[in-house]
C-alpha cells in the first residue's frame, strides 16, 4: 500500500526529472501522474511513474519515469480472445535504461532485481538504451526494465495498454494500486 503522501511526492520528483529532460507536460498531466508502486512498499526500488498521452482502442503512447536505479518488475503483456496482446516500442529520451528480454545473459549485466525479488527474475539478456535508441517488444514478451544511475525518462509507443491483465513473475505483485489515508 501506498499513501497520498508518498504519491505526491513521487509525482513531484517525477514532474522535476520530466522538466530536466526538456519534456513538458500540462498541469493537469502533472496532477494525474501515475505512481505504480505494484503492492510491494518499495517505490525507490520498484515502481514507475506514469504520464500516459493516449490510450484507446488501437494504440497508446506514455512517459515511463524512473528514479534511480528503479525497476519496473518483470512481466509480460497477454493476448485477449480478441487479439494479440500487447506490442511495444520503448524510446529512451533521457538518461540510461537497461531492458532485459529472454536470451542469452551477459557477463556484465548492469540490472539486478531487487532485494527480496531475485527469484521473479528469470530472463537476463541485456538491451541498453540510450538517448535516441529505441527497442520494439514483440507481444507476449516477458521483459524488465531499470534505470541507471542518473534515472531514465522512456517513451512508450504500443499498442492498446491493459495494464489489469499484465501478468507479473512475482505473485506478490499488484499493479493497481491501493491507496491509504494518511
Amino acid at each position: 500500500m501506498i499513501t497520498w503522501t508518498h504519491i505526491q511526492a513521487a509525482q513531484e520528483r517525477a514532474a522535476r526529472m520530466l522538466e530536466q529532460a526538456g519534456i513538458r507536460i500540462t498541469p493537469d498531466e502533472r496532477r494525474n501522474i501515475e505512481v505504480a508502486e505494484f503492492g510491494l512498499a518499495d517505490l525507490e526500488h520498484t515502481g514507475l511513474e506514469l504520464v500516459v498521452s493516449i490510450n484507446i482502442d488501437r494504440y497508446c503512447a506514455k512517459e515511463l519515469i524512473l528514479f534511480p536505479r528503479q525497476t519496473c518488475p518483470e512481466h509480460r503483456h497477454p493476448g485477449l480472445a480478441t487479439g494479440a496482446g500487447k506490442m511495444e516500442t520503448f524510446r529512451c529520451r533521457w538518461g540510461r535504461v537497461w531492458l532485459y528480454v529472454p536470451g542469452e545473459a551477459p557477463s556484465d549485466r548492469q540490472g539486478e532485481a531487487p532485494a527480496g525479488s531475485e527469484p521473479y527474475y528469470t530472463v537476463f539478456h541485456q538491451i541498453m538504451l540510450e538517448p535516441g535508441e529505441q527497442y520494439t517488444l514483440p507481444p507476449d514478451t516477458l521483459h524488465w526494465f531499470q534505470a541507471g544511475d542518473e534515472g531514465a525518462i522512456v517513451s512508450e509507443f504500443s499498442s492498446t495498454s491493459r495494464d489489469e491483465i499484465d501478468v507479473f513473475t512475482d505473485p506478490r505483485i499488484r499493479r493497481i494500486p491501493e491507496i491509504v489515508e494518511t
